[in-house]
């Protein structure tokens, strides 16, 4: 079995939220593998980052490396890749490229064996818990209680919202978290993600503001996830640490651990390089006694990772994507009592939507 050609796009989305008038824009990247007996496999990466030129760096330097090498032999392919294209270990774009380049791999992989990618990882469970990520920036206080109260009718029972945006700065940060706790109650798993905007001295301030909240993590705190930094807040709080799911390979990741920067490590498929990069992260992870999570959206990828390696934890159902997500795919997994089952189809189980495809396309 050969790889014979590869077609990447990019699609933009306008995805619908609770609370909102106006949908969130999202745009991802999908890239499509063929191989010579016909198989074809889908990946895909976000598309907030540079996104055409991931499409040209998958079509016009990635293809012509890995064109007729087998899919499976994934560590060959990155091998290959990293000599003849990032010799020097960088992210960005050609992390994200080769990312949608590996999970189409697995896709046909696992297709090909008849089996799960989930299985092909190791095949733990056939299941992970999952968490919503429902609050977002553009929500006022009352609104936010209010969409906190909307999911949890909905029947989630972790709740994850969005810090250090507001104008305000940490001292509203701090009234949200505790205005949204406050409505859901003390059993009800709360965590919150800054998405890199914090400074030292606010992150540790807004820690110690909230402290008595009872958050499940802090993720990624701080400026450029600084791994010193970072050590030195999980040091002054005992709010558990997050971080990892836009690092582009292991040695980022790796550099999370080492400094010991968190206490959850949050690889993304779609970021860090596809499953033969996430799988290492979290046998990484492992060694050290950590559980990995998925951050950084895009569930329907990452829910094979979380499942399929025995370290696997919680995946994100944020809700934006997840509504992307539902569009892409005809009928995708869902979260039902708190825990996502792995498709029962092999390779990734999801069946693009052609029509939707066709419609979001964005032309260069």
């Amino acid at each position: 079995m050969k790889i014979k050609s590869l077609k990447a796009s990019v699609h933009r989305f306008a995805a619908k939220v609770p609370l909102l008038k106006e949908p969130i824009d999202r745009k991802a990247v999908l890239c499509e593998v063929e191989t010579d007996n016909g198989l074809v496999g889908l990946g895909l990466t976000g598309g907030g980052f540079l996104p055409l030129a991931v499409v040209t760096a998958l079509e016009k330097e990635l293809l012509p490396v890995v064109k007729d090498m087998d899919p499976r032999d994934t560590e060959a392919i990155h091998e290959k890749v990293w000599w003849k294209l990032n010799q020097r270990s960088m992210t960005g774009v050609i992390s994200s490229a080769l990312s949608a380049l590996d999970i189409a791999l697995w896709d046909i992989h696992g297709k090909h064996v008849g089996r799960t990618v989930a299985q092909l990882l190791g095949g733990a469970r056939d299941w992970a818990p999952t968490y919503c990520t429902f609050g977002f920036h553009e929500y006022d206080r009352d609104q936010l209680v209010e969409a906190a109260k909307l999911q949890l009718k909905n029947g989630h029972r972790r709740l994850k919202m969005v810090v250090g945006v507001h104008k305000d700065g940490w001292q509203e940060d701090a009234r949200r978290v505790r205005a949204v706790r406050d409505a859901v109650g003390p059993d009800i798993e709360l965590m919150m993600d800054a998405n890199y905007k914090f400074n030292p001295v606010d992150a540790r301030q807004l820690c110690r503001a909230i402290e008595d909240c009872n958050l499940t993590w802090f993720e990624e705190p701080l400026y450029q996830n600084d791994t010193r930094a970072m050590a030195d807040l999980r040091q002054h709080t005992n709010i558990p640490i997050s971080a990892g799911q836009n690092e582009g390979h292991r040695w980022r990741l790796r550099e999370l651990v080492l400094h010991q920067a968190v206490d959850i490590l949050q690889p993304n498929v779609c970021y860090c390089g596809g499953y033969t990069e996430a799988a290492k992260a979290g046998h990484l992870a492992q060694a050290f006694n950590l559980p990995i999570a998925n951050g950084g959206g895009w569930p329907l990828h990452n829910l094979h990772t979380m499942a399929g390696l025995m370290n696997g934890w919680r995946v994100e159902f944020h809700l934006d994507m997840q509504a992307v997500g539902e569009m892409i795919y005809i009928n995708p997994p869902r979260p039902e009592n708190n825990i996502v089952k792995v498709p029962a189809k092999p390779g990734l189980g999801l069946e693009p939507n052609r029509d939707v495809l066709k419609d979001t396309l964005v032309k260069a």
